[in-house]
């Protein structure tokens, strides 16, 4: 996509009206692309992933940025005194 021009955006609303049309209506993932003007057909195959996995609820999901590390986060301070105070450290020997 050329310099300065936006990426579009898509309502959940329109993915489920689109993923439908390529379920019901068997259309290829390129004839909806061009009928809906959808940048791209692998878009589409996402956003029918998306929707046989997690059903239209899935659709509404904003799904942008980096995915996260797998680095767990640290626990806010009253649950790791929680924690502690029901797994207390030995004293050292």
């Amino acid at each position: 996509m050329p310099k300065g021009i936006p990426n579009k955006r898509y309502t959940p609303e329109f993915k489920k009206q689109v993923v439908e049309a390529v379920i019901q209506d068997g259309l290829s993932y390129q004839e909806a692309a061009r009928i809906y003007e959808v940048q791209g057909h692998d878009r589409i195959q996402s956003w029918e992933r998306i929707y046989l996995e997690e059903g239209p609820e899935g659709l509404a999901v904003e799904r942008r940025g980096r995915r996260s590390t797998g680095r767990p986060k640290k626990l806010p301070s009253k649950v790791e005194e929680d924690w502690l105070y029901h797994h207390p450290v030995p004293p050292d020997l």
